[in-house]
């Protein structure tokens, strides 16, 4: 069997360049591509990280031309959009171009092209606003006295959206759009709504901790999608590590998916 072609858009990003060059060791099964609109590492990237990435492998290329993402997504597989501005305090300007227009062409050019599966990256922001409220807010402010961790109700991808900013909404926007293109277009179009990766892959503290996940879980959770049956159309999915604190589901993943996470935030501080 020939291996996957699976393009990763935003390859130049932190969580991207982790896909890719896991993938990339893997080439009876993946043949890899990149997309990024610069080639330069972004910010959130570790430093000095080499993604290894040949000039043929590499598309340089901005989500909202949409000629350019027809021509790079033609011929694929599988298409993992992850790129977007993660900024909570991005310009309305850069959020409509790269949260909004950039992955409706994507979809659009993957329906179009024959894609049958296309990856979105959503984000764990998109429940932020439960954090407004007991026994989440005690978590997020590392009150733990407060809370009993066993009793916590884990807000699940059935409970309602509460976005606490523009950057949530958009990807709000594209768990909708996934759902358009899969109930529509018979697309197969599962949503991982991602929580904090960061370059150290550490979390700073137990507070921080609940939301955390390291690359390796990230990596595996995208994998994992990419590999989901084929009459996977539509779902949702939280992406975290294994945190004694965290808030959100992820028995819903392991069920579908098979996701099981190798690590735990109290793990990398010492507190396990």
């Amino acid at each position: 069997m020939a291996p996957k072609k699976v393009l990763i858009t935003g390859v130049c990003g932190l969580i991207a360049g982790a896909v890719y060059r896991h993938l990339r060791t893997q080439p009876d099964r993946y043949d890899v591509y990149g997309l990024a609109r610069r080639s330069q590492l972004s910010e959130r990237a570790p430093k000095g990280a080499d993604l290894g990435i040949s000039e043929e492998k590499f598309i340089l290329a901005d989500l909202t031309d949409y000629n350019a993402i027809a021509r790079a997504v033609e011929g694929m597989d599988v298409v993992v959009q992850l790129a977007a501005d993660p900024r909570p305090d991005a310009s309305w300007e850069s959020l409509l171009g790269s949260n909004i227009v950039g992955p409706r062409n994507v979809l659009e050019a993957a329906r179009r092209t024959g894609v049958g599966r296309v990856v979105f990256a959503s984000s764990i922001m998109v429940s932020w606003g439960y954090q407004q409220e007991d026994p989440y807010k005690a978590i997020s402010e590392g009150r733990f006295d407060a809370v009993d961790a066993g009793q916590v109700q884990v807000v699940t991808h059935e409970w309602p959206h509460r976005p606490t900013g523009l950057y949530p909404a958009t990807k709000i926007w594209g768990e909708a759009l996934a759902r358009y293109y899969a109930d529509v277009h018979n697309m197969s179009v599962p949503c991982l709504r991602i929580g904090w990766v960061n370059a150290e892959d550490h979390p700073r503290d137990e507070r921080g901790g609940a939301i955390w996940c390291s690359q390796r879980d990230v990596v595996q959770l995208v994998q994992r999608a990419i590999e989901a049956p084929a009459d996977l159309r539509f779902d949702i999915f939280y992406g975290v590590s294994n945190n004694r604190w965290r808030w959100v589901d992820i028995d819903h993943p392991r069920q579908v998916l098979g996701y099981i996470p190798a690590d735990s935030a109290e793990e990398k501080l010492g507190l396990a």
